[in-house]
């Protein structure tokens, strides 16, 4: 049984991958980590701390919903003790910091980072590349919906799918990504990429990249309806991640996409 160690234990997404993992066939709880109080019940055999290397030292595999300060914790761990245990991180928000310190962990031990877990988000990211490069006379936009509660913007799933969106044509996003329009900011330029975010509610994510033209338009969508989307999705994630070798990877490489 691959004993699973949880970053981010007491955010939404943690909760829900504590009870997914309570009645797994293949993957249990070795260890949680902690920064104040975890109020979930879980087997008395778990390892519960606020200190990262002995979470690490519990467990066979990391799956990581925190924030990019704990997240950043984790990876400087793994580095300063050369801990080989693969990491599946969906955190998202990341600063460049943090970014080379994820390259710099994956020369050590297998990581699989994706900004959303979901096997229907994994295929829409590739319904996008295909159609941005076959569409390319066409004005991309990415519209994201979350809840009230969400602390980035734009979404790590929404920048994801710029970047195929923008990689199919040829761009680098940073130099055509516009994530908001005010005032009077003239017509839109060819080549821009826009990424807007919408917050309310208690939406668990939708997302929307939509191709327009003179007289016609495309919009693929998404939707998320659950939490436990994300959770099921990065338990599959870590079972595939604990055998593979040294490197980054992504969903896409676990979903065979």
């Amino acid at each position: 049984m691959l004993k699973v160690g949880i970053v981010g234990s007491t955010g939404r997404v943690g909760s829900l991958l504590i009870d997914d993992l309570i009645d797994h066939s293949k993957a249990q709880i070795g260890s949680v980590h902690v920064f104040d109080e975890l109020k979930k019940v879980i087997p008395d055999n778990t390892v519960v701390t606020n200190d990262m290397k002995t979470m690490l030292d519990n467990c066979d595999v990391v799956i990581d919903f925190s924030a990019p300060v704990a997240t950043q914790d984790l990876l400087e761990t793994v580095i300063k003790n050369n801990i080989k245990k693969p990491l599946v991180i969906a955190t998202t928000g990341f600063n460049e910091h943090q970014k080379n310190l994820l390259l710099e962990a994956s020369k050590i031990t297998p990581i699989l980072y994706a900004t959303n877990m979901s096997l229907g988000v994994a295929v829409l990211n590739k319904l996008v590349s295909i159609a941005s490069k076959v569409l390319e006379d066409f004005d991309c936009e990415i519209v994201e919906q979350h809840h009230r509660y969400k602390v980035d913007s734009p979404s790590g799933t929404a920048l994801t799918l710029a970047e195929h969106a923008a990689t199919a044509r040829g761009l680098e996003l940073d130099k055509v990504r516009v994530s908001g329009r005010d005032g009077v900011i003239g017509a839109r330029t060819k080549d821009e990429i826009g990424v807007m975010s919408l917050r309310g509610g208690d939406i668990v994510g939708r997302h929307t990249a939509g191709f327009y033209n003179d007289g016609e338009f495309i919009e693929l969508n998404h939707t998320a309806t659950a939490r436990n989307t994300f959770s099921r999705g990065a338990i599959r994630a870590a079972i595939w991640l604990s055998n593979q070798e040294i490197g980054l990877y992504s969903i896409n490489d676990c979903l065979g996409l």
